[in-house]
């Protein structure tokens, strides 16, 4: 049999049942992700004559694949957010960015050198790639869409679990540099402490906002009040402009050495906030959506081909008992302990605790650090991350659908037994 053919049908065949599933497993204790890591891990382990899969001798491809559907997936995170960005009513997400992820981070990386016995440098790197959740892969616990009466607010773990995912991803970055630093001129702070602190911290961080909030005001002005008709895109339902914004905002944020996923998600945020009854952010958010689920087949395939096919060999009880530490128990008690005494409720606390997904981000992160740092253990630091997001995938795929679901179902009998029928309605099922 020719390859090329069978490829061909293969895709035709990956993209018909990435139209299908959403809609058959929307009941199912089952996540489309998972489907497709069997798959994946099936074709790659028992058809021939498909490469063997090692992302250690394509990490270019890893890296670029895995960063176009990240920034995509952020676009379509900020887009789906109904809430104005405030100090106030982004508490919960404050609070999972500046206690949550620092606590991750920590315990991770104490895991990593105490427990699989790595350097330091590959410590870090392990803190920066494995806290940080993921907006690709957490669909079923995330905002579905933009709303179609703004002012009705979402529910909080669906928000809380979006705007991390949207912002975490890119303060990962700051460390991901720190542990590429100190693996190519040691521990010792004197030859990168004080670069990182101003360039990697201070400088690309504000130029990641900055840039985001300045493409995005003037996108959002071009679609929704530029002077001609002809110029107002939002007019004329052009979906595929959400790529252009995508890019425009990434782009311009890395060619001044800013965070371009801080700024694509900023960018994101900026747009809906200009006009947040337009109907036009559907058509944005149904683009990329699509976009970003074709994407996120494709990695997923290659991920569980690439397990299959010897990028967990060699793996043992160390890393195993490592992804299920910082699954089971580190995402969880630091999750707790950010949101513990904020205005969340038991219930929606526990949950958001819980579903910190990890995925696509964090195999971004893995193939950016090893082609610019040297890190010694590469092959122990691309195992045990694919077993956390092997693990999240597994794990949150098959709770996400009934614990959200019965999230929905608690949160309308409150809103009835407190007379508001309108919102147990607008809750998501």
């Amino acid at each position: 049999m020719e390859l090329g053919p069978a490829l061909y049908a293969g895709a035709g065949l990956v993209t018909l049942t990435a139209a299908l599933l959403p809609r058959l497993l929307a009941k199912a204790p089952i996540s489309m992700p998972m489907v497709f890591l069997g798959a994946g891990a099936l074709a790659f382990g028992f058809a021939e004559p498909l490469p063997e899969l090692d992302p250690r001798l394509h990490g270019s491809v890893v890296l670029h694949l895995t960063e176009l559907c990240v920034i995509i997936s952020l676009m379509g995170a900020g887009l789906a957010l109904n809430r104005p960005v405030g100090l106030r009513r982004w508490g919960t997400t404050w609070r999972l960015l500046g206690v949550t992820m620092p606590l991750t981070m920590l315990a991770v990386g104490v895991l990593g050198w105490g427990l699989l016995g790595v350097g330091v440098a590959a410590a870090v790197l392990l803190a920066a790639v494995v806290a940080p959740t993921d907006p690709v892969l957490a669909g079923e616990v995330q905002v579905a869409e933009p709303a179609e009466h703004p002012e009705s607010d979402e529910d909080e773990a669906r928000f809380a679990l979006t705007s991390e995912a949207g912002l975490n991803d890119g303060l990962a970055f700051p460390f991901t540099y720190a542990a590429v630093a100190i693996s190519l001129v040691g521990v010792a702070p004197g030859g990168w402490l004080a670069e990182w602190v101003l360039v990697d911290v201070l400088w690309r961080l504000a130029a990641g906002v900055g840039i985001g909030v300045l493409v995005g005001w003037l996108l959002g002005r071009l679609f929704f009040s530029a002077p001609s008709e002809k110029f107002r895109l939002a007019e004329h339902a052009e979906g595929f402009v959400a790529l252009a914004a995508t890019f425009l905002a990434y782009g311009v944020a890395e060619l001044v050495e800013g965070y371009g996923f801080i700024a694509v998600f900023v960018c994101a945020c900026t747009v809906r906030a200009a006009e947040r009854r337009h109907d036009y952010h559907h058509v944005l958010h149904q683009y990329v959506e699509q976009a970003e689920r074709m994407l996120t087949v494709v990695i997923i395939l290659l991920l569980g081909g690439a397990a299959a096919s010897g990028l967990l060999a060699g793996t043992g009880w160390r890393e195993v008992l490592f992804a299920a530490v910082v699954l089971l128990v580190v995402r969880p008690v630091a999750g707790l302990v950010g949101l513990a005494g904020g205005s969340t409720g038991p219930r929606e606390r526990m949950a958001i605790s819980f579903f910190g997904v990890r995925g696509v981000g964090s195999l971004f992160y893995v193939a950016y650090a090893l082609e610019e740092g040297h890190f010694a253990e590469e092959g122990v630091i691309w195992r045990v991350v694919a077993l956390v997001v092997i693990g999240s995938v597994v794990l949150h795929g098959l709770s996400a659908t009934p614990v959200m679901r019965l999230l929905d179902r608690r949160r309308d009998r409150e809103a009835r037994r407190k007379g508001h029928p309108d919102e147990a309605a607008e809750t998501p099922v």
